[in-house]
């Protein structure tokens, strides 16, 4: 029967796969430590996306026309460092004999940023196919943004295939991520999944016994399903799979699965379709028969073929002439279209426009208003002037303000739409966005409660783990949700953020600080938590209150209101709603003639980057009394206060109240302020 795709495959092929697991085996066992099973099974599917289905320039991994390939089941990472090698990517031999060792480009699961190829941080098993439906989500918006209203292909057009395993699809994150990519009808995702049936405590029927694909029928996606076990007699069936891959990629109007029934670590002698091979090295005598049964000499460790990597590294030249074709397509389409040129111009040299800030909100004195709503005045400003930006909420967008002012929703039939609805699927938000980022060029934000970042923190810690420029709008901040009770009021949330390293935690204190985060933010470019107001705060006139200017937030914390008096006798330190309250304590202490300055600390990470002077200049080590104000647990604060300092914070989880009587029976007043402050004026000997 004539096929729809024809595949050359010839013996050199077929060495070239034997080669592969015969490395992944190799470097594992040389590491003493892996996952050698689905590295060695999968080594010729993996060998077939780079090889005959990829659009890819080993010599420019960032070449922007590229396809992307996403490992979700990282902790198969050998496999994907050996296709690296021997496509041509700057990742040698001598790296994949240094698998896992300290300092080696290979590490024990992708890392982004790290390696010539890789194109995500993966490991923790879901993320990787979560975050690829970000990726063709921001494929899919970009070029609508280039050329909207337009149905046909355009050069920026390219296929995320996915990598994933039975883990992955167990963990509901790609439960939710999955259901919103069939929703979208994201026919440029490709993921193909290797159906073992076997998991580190024995057969996935343990846990797992569902129809995958009939659920993903569900979803809206296309399914189709290749079998090498034929009933008992294994074989690799590459014609059969390029078949498959080449249909679903076809596929105008859905995205794409294909189940790959494998056996894992085929073909091991005695390890093979069991857990042992899942997880641990296979032992000399072990890769010895692997080498046998391949067709490969026993006693030749991280041996390559010279045929064959002749042969592979004929990828470098595929890639470099696709690279020029594209490269002269993308021109071509641009000619005509100046607008979009000088977009994507910007877009690539990560410039915001010229003059952007004059977009930015002002709020008049006097008129309180929530650090939500005053955020979303912010993106309603800039909106028009930064196209890239985008994003949405977990079905909060009402509560979050994270719907530009103006702007459609995206969705299959309006792609260049701004605002996303994520519907109530936090996990998979998180991830999403990570994957917008890291496709490139366009700018995304999603927003929930405060106390639901919880649903989201395995994103959240990839964001800053491979520092993407995603911005997490948080709202209903504190204690102030009020009548919901203590399932929603966030208590220990911000010191639980705080300690992701590398993520920035703000809490503004007005609109101000809000104008001025965003600011910030876009101008940074690093993983953010924006953490927002529910109840309306004063927006101060600083000129007239002789308050320093919001624009200081970028300082992370400074000196809003010095003290009144010749002397400062205790800081009084605090973020978001509660600097009001510092301001009102700090006006009745000077009334008993002690001096009091307030510190506005909106974000502690980006103080904590500030010259020793910066710092001694706000906190002066010879004040030794200080307060901090925060509705939040005390941790992050008892290092700025010192021993003799106070913390006016939250110990135990809130109630359902009014949010104003509820802070208020937590101590949550100026004059309980005032009174730490004695007690700590006591403590330091004053």
């Amino acid at each position: 029967m004539a096929m729809p795709y024809d595949l050359e495959w010839s013996n050199l092929d077929n060495l070239a796969v034997a080669t592969a697991k015969a490395l992944a085996a190799d470097a594992i066992e040389k590491a003493g430590s892996g996952h050698p099973g689905s590295a060695i099974s999968l080594a010729g599917p993996a060998y077939l996306l780079y090889q005959r289905l990829m659009r890819h320039d080993p010599a420019n991994p960032k070449w922007l026309g590229r396809d992307r390939l996403v490992l979700s089941a990282g902790h198969t990472v050998a496999l994907l460092y050996v296709q690296l090698f021997l496509a041509g990517y700057d990742v040698s031999l001598e790296d994949i004999q240094a698998l896992r060792t300290a300092g080696s480009i290979t590490p024990g699961h992708p890392e982004h940023g790290l390696t010539p190829g890789v194109e995500m941080s993966t490991g923790p098993l879901g993320q990787g196919l979560a975050s690829a439906v970000g990726m063709a989500m921001a494929a899919r918006r970009l070029g609508a943004m280039l050329e909207p209203g337009s149905d046909g292909r355009q050069p920026l057009d390219h296929t995320i295939w996915v990598i994933a395993g039975e883990g992955d699809l167990e963990e509901g994150i790609t439960a939710e991520a999955s259901s919103m990519a069939g929703t979208h009808k994201l026919a440029n995702l490709v993921v193909l999944y290797d159906e073992n049936q076997i998991s580190i405590e024995g057969s996935t029927d343990l846990a797992f016994t569902e129809d995958v694909l009939a659920r993903y029928r569900a979803y809206g996606w296309h399914t189709d399903r290749v079998d090498w076990t034929h009933g008992g007699r294994y074989a690799e069936d590459y014609q059969a799979l390029y078949q498959a891959l080449k249909k679903a990629q076809a596929v105008s109007d859905a995205p794409s699965i294909v189940c790959l029934r494998s056996i894992i670590g085929w073909p091991s002698p005695t390890k093979q379709n069991t857990a042992s091979i899942h997880g641990a090295k296979l032992g000399p005598q072990e890769v010895a028969g692997l080498k046998r049964n391949l067709g490969l000499d026993p006693a030749s460790d991280f041996a390559v073929p010279p045929e064959v990597l002749q042969h592979t590294r004929r990828a470098l030249g595929r890639g470099a002439k696709a690279a020029a074709a594209w490269d002269q397509e993308l021109a071509s389409w641009l000619a005509p279209r100046p607008d979009a040129a000088a977009l994507l111009e910007r877009l690539r040299s990560g410039l915001l426009p010229e003059g952007w800030r004059d977009s930015l909100p002002s709020f008049a004195p006097g008129k309180p208003i929530a650090t939500r709503a005053a955020s979303g005045k912010v993106l309603a400003g800039i909106g028009p002037v930064l196209p890239e930006l985008w994003g949405g909420s977990a079905d909060l967008a009402g509560s979050n303000n994270t719907t530009i002012e103006g702007e459609t929703s995206f969705l299959p039939a309006n792609p260049t739409g701004r605002t996303i609805h994520f519907g109530v699927r936090e996990h998979a938000m998180g991830a999403i966005l990570n994957g917008i980022a890291l496709d490139g060029l366009t700018v995304p934000y999603g927003g929930t409660f405060l106390v639901f970042s919880d649903y989201m923190r395995g994103a959240m810690r990839l964001s800053a783990l491979m520092q993407l420029p995603v911005t997490y709008v948080l709202t209903h901040d504190s204690l102030g949700v009020g009548e919901d009770g203590p399932t929603h009021q966030p208590i220990e949330h911000l010191e639980s953020l705080r300690a992701i390293p590398g993520m920035a935690v703000i809490r503004p204190a007005d609109a101000d600080e809000t104008v001025q985060a965003w600011a910030h933010i876009l101008e940074s470019s690093q993983p953010v938590c924006l953490v927002l107001s529910r109840q309306n705060l004063p927006v101060p006139d600083r000129a007239a209150q002789s308050l320093a200017s919001a624009e200081n937030l970028r300082f992370g914390a400074y000196v809003l209101a010095a003290s009144p008096l010749a002397a400062t006798d205790v800081i009084l330190l605090a973020s978001g709603s509660e600097v009001q309250l510092a301001l009102q304590a700090r006006e009745l202490l000077g009334e008993e003639g002690i001096g009091a300055r307030v510190v506005s600390a909106p974000c502690l990470e980006w103080f904590d980057q500030q010259s020793d002077s910066y710092r001694q200049q706000v906190l002066p080590s010879k004040v030794r009394a200080r307060v901090s104000v925060e509705a939040g647990t005390p941790g992050p604060w008892r290092g700025l206060v010192g021993t003799a300092g106070q913390c006016v914070a939250v110990t135990e989880f809130g109630a359902s109240a009014p949010g104003a009587d509820l802070l208020v029976e937590r101590g949550f007043t100026a004059a309980n302020v005032v009174n730490a402050a004695h007690r700590s004026l006591e403590l330091a000997g004053l």
